[in-house]
């Protein structure tokens, strides 16, 4: 499995590669499905981003919401644990403005241990005015910018 994580900070950023004899709560337990080590890490990042390698789309959603203050978790997956993403709950829209009701699509922001969707669905959230408050409401930020 090859599962990295990247935390970033500012423009330069801090890049991890994670082993399976690292103590981190980020680390790889070799005796985890690809699915419970999802799980554990949504439910222990307020913000995470589940992508592909060099994918654009994230790079854009790091940049808009380290405009907000957060750096969010940034966790890259290879193609099999991509298909063990948890679906969207009430069919996101995609970035081609379809209903996306597949779990194994990324780039993939979670809040809060709930899944917003892709780089437009977290975009659509921004405009209308619901993502700082969503923010604010699972600790990452304390007032509105």
């Amino acid at each position: 499995m090859m599962m990295k994580t990247s935390n970033f900070y500012g423009e330069g950023g801090v890049r991890l590669e994670l082993t399976p004899t690292t103590t981190s709560p980020l680390a790889i337990d070799v005796t985890e499905s690809a699915e419970m080590r999802i799980q554990r890490l949504i439910s222990e990042n307020p913000v995470v981003i589940f992508t592909r390698s060099s994918c654009c789309m994230c790079h854009v959603m790091k940049k808009l919401l380290s405009a907000i203050g957060v750096y969010p978790t940034v966790i890259e997956l290879d193609e099999e644990e991509i298909a063990a993403l948890p679906p969207p709950a009430g069919g996101d829209l995609d970035d081609h403005h379809h209903v996306n009701n597949s779990p194994g699509d990324a780039p993939a922001v979670f809040i809060g241990g709930t899944r917003v969707g892709g780089l437009e669905s977290l975009v659509a959230l921004h405009l209308s005015g619901r993502l700082v408050p969503k923010l604010v409401e699972v600790g990452v930020i304390t007032h509105v910018v």
